[in-house]
């Protein structure tokens, strides 16, 4: 089957927006008088959504209560509504190929974990708006990637048979998403694996850059 559209991740693939996330961290430690991690560190918990994020963050010797969990999301969710778009810059390449996919005529759609009232902003804020048909958030169905159903989603807005997207990323996260939806998976080498090399990750093709990928599915469109 012909490629009919393309959904790509956003945290990792599309921008890197690990300093802006770990200001809204270090903001929430500092609020519950916690010791504030590295940037480094915390680039290793991004990928599965907030309340992971968070989970992640709090985790010390043991797991953290839940009603940490809720605390400690209330505080990031206010830190980084202050904070999102202001040093989350696109990976090099990416505003280039994204000029390039579109020029196809393809449909293309953001599919994150990132909740959508932090993505919509995002996206505008970093110039990454007018490439895309729509997103789907973390909040936009009732389940998160590594769950088929935001590619399922994407796949049913935009009208095309999920074997006939290709899903681009930078996880395991996104290979499982896509592999269980019945799409392409894709993969980037540069964005958040959670410390887990992308070479061992079993994808479709890895990927340097957006413009690799395009060259890569001419053959397919």
């Amino acid at each position: 089957m012909k490629l009919q559209s393309v959904t790509f991740d956003l945290d990792g693939t599309l921008l890197d927006t690990a300093p802006d996330i770990t200001v809204a961290c270090n903001r929430m430690f500092r609020a519950m008088a916690l010791p504030e991690r590295s940037e480094a560190e915390i680039r290793n918990f991004v990928g599965r959504g907030m309340e992971e994020l968070v989970t992640r963050c709090l985790t010390g010797e043991a797991p953290p209560a839940p009603e940490a969990v809720q605390t400690g999301m209330q505080f990031f969710r206010q830190f980084y509504q202050e904070q999102n778009g202001r040093a989350a810059r696109p990976y090099p390449g990416v505003l280039e190929g994204l000029q390039a996919w579109q020029e196809t005529g393809l449909p293309l759609a953001v599919v994150t974990n990132k909740s959508l009232a932090f993505t919509a902003p995002l996206m505008e804020m970093t110039g990454l708006a007018r490439y895309f048909r729509f997103y789907v958030g973390g909040d936009s169905t009732p389940y998160k990637k590594p769950h088929p159903g935001p590619v399922l989603h994407a796949c049913e807005v935009l009208g095309v048979a999920p074997e006939a997207n290709l899903h681009i990323g930078d996880s395991r996260n996104d290979v499982a998403a896509a592999r269980a939806a019945g799409s392409l998976a894709w993969l980037v080498p540069y964005g958040y694996t959670e410390g887990e090399s992308v070479d061992s990750v079993d994808c479709d093709a890895l990927v340097s850059d957006l413009s690799a990928a395009l060259r890569l599915a001419r053959s397919l469109i």
